[in-house]
């Protein structure tokens, strides 16, 4: 599965509109994890097996609620049963059409 999730903190003494050192926080947690993954401005997507990849979100998610009292946390998933490498696969295959269409 691919999950693509974004955790931000809300709340709390002392916050303001950054939440750097609380998306660090969270990434530190996705590297030391060993799953594929890739973070961009938004989200942070990972790829493995359904428990591997939600204990890792909610680890994450745990990190964060140590900068505020409040967390939100967006999840958007591609479950796909037999497929991996897709983190890298679809954009791959994307690429790969936008070249043809571009040839056409």
């Amino acid at each position: 599965m691919l999950a693509a999730f974004s955790v931000a903190p809300s709340g709390g003494e002392g916050t303001d509109a950054s939440v750097h050192d609380a998306v660090a926080a969270a990434v530190e947690i996705v590297r030391r994890s060993g799953l594929p993954h890739r973070t961009d401005s938004m989200f942070t997507t990972i790829e493995g097996e359904w428990d591997d990849v939600f204990a890792v979100i909610k680890d994450a998610t745990e990190a964060v609620g140590e900068f505020g009292t409040r967390v939100s946390l967006v999840v958007k998933a591609d479950i796909r049963p037999g497929y991996t490498g897709e983190i890298d696969g679809k954009l791959e295959r994307l690429e790969k059409a936008i070249g043809a269409r571009e040839e056409s």
